[in-house]
């Protein structure tokens, strides 16, 4: 199967390598992010792509966004909602409320501001239906020692995807989950030279390629919609994650 989907997120990382795989795969892929040039980066020369720079925390940009993918492809299959960011290691009262507030409005309110427009634009089309592939983490089961906004940010995305897999069911609109552990991307680099563990010592974390989790990605997104994928985790083997701490 190919079809339409947008990607947030799409300038870097798994957001990039993501998009990669599915402009390779033959679907045409709106590419999301607040920085035009990295977008434009990851489409390449690659006819199926589009770039669409805006901000994912701002209501207006996102409603804006997803009319121009209906207006220019006249649906939308697939939302990979996949735009998000850390904030540095510390404990709660060390943290800025400025930190919380940035991390909130990119890790909850943008993905629920995209579930949104993607989930009514495929409440709307004809034929009606469509699915959401919302980006969790490992976090979404277990902390990392100093990350309660992350941790909060994605204990609230599973919320969403439950929500979302049973409201959709009236429209055939499936959502499932991605919960990635040390992809190895910018942003995770510094997993492999040491972060703080459960007991507070620094120690490196094996990582693995982030193809691993374009491909899986790319077969959540393939699936008929009789067929879902509620939740997945695709991470490093031997990471610490099973008895984490």
């Amino acid at each position: 199967m190919t079809g339409t989907i947008v990607i947030t997120g799409a300038g870097s990382g798994i957001g990039r390598v993501t998009a990669e795989a599915f402009l390779g795969a033959g679907w045409r892929v709106a590419l999301v992010g607040r920085r035009e040039a990295p977008l434009r980066e990851t489409a390449g020369d690659h006819a199926g792509a589009m770039v669409l720079p805006f901000d994912v925390s701002d209501p207006a940009q996102v409603e804006q966004g997803f009319a121009q993918v209906a207006e220019a492809w006249g649906r939308l299959d697939v939302l990979f909602n996949n735009a998000g960011i850390f904030t540095r290691a510390a404990m709660i009262d060390e943290t800025p409320v400025e930190d919380w507030l940035q991390l909130s409005s990119v890790n909850i309110t943008g993905m629920f501001l995209c579930a949104r427009a993607a989930f009514g634009q495929m409440r709307r089309q004809d034929p009606q239906g469509g699915r959401i592939i919302n980006n969790g983490s490992i976090s979404a089961h277990v902390p990392r020692w100093g990350s309660a906004p992350y941790t909060t940010s994605k204990h609230a995305i599973t919320g969403l995807t439950r929500s979302l897999s049973l409201d959709g069911r009236a429209f055939n609109i499936a959502c499932g989950q991605i919960d990635i552990g040390n992809a190895l991307t910018e942003m995770a680099a510094p997993m492999a030279r040491g972060v703080p563990q459960a007991d507070g010592h620094i120690a490196p974390e094996a990582v693995m390629d982030a193809a691993h989790c374009a491909s899986t990605v790319l077969h959540m997104a393939s699936l008929p919609l009789e067929a879902n994928v509620q939740f997945v985790t695709v991470m490093a083997t031997t990471m610490p994650f099973i008895g984490r701490g």
